[in-house]
């Protein structure tokens, strides 16, 4: 059911896009009309659908904390700078 929704919403938004497009064209009075009505019945589709659609809920996994945490406070290892950059494989 869920994809099913999902894929009707997706043709709704696609037509609409599409009659976006057709209304940047020259188009005569009438069909302006009858694209401009289509957009809107597409959009109300759309809304409707929208508004009921609900995602699939999963069965939530227990959180567990670890009983305590630890910071490491120490200061970090300083490195050896070697000519070039490299490591000391490529220094010799």
């Amino acid at each position: 059911m869920f994809e099913a929704n999902l894929a009707r919403i997706r043709t709704h938004r696609n037509n609409i896009h599409r009659y976006r497009g057709l209304l940047r064209t020259e188009l005569s009075g009438l069909e302006r009309e009858f694209i401009e009505k289509r957009m809107a019945d597409e959009q109300t589709a759309l809304d409707a659908l929208v508004a009921d659609f609900q995602l699939p809920t999963f069965p939530a996994a227990p959180i567990s904390a670890p009983s305590s945490i630890s910071v490491n406070l120490e200061r970090p290892r300083q490195m050896a700078i070697f000519p070039g950059g490299g490591s000391p494989a490529l220094a010799r």
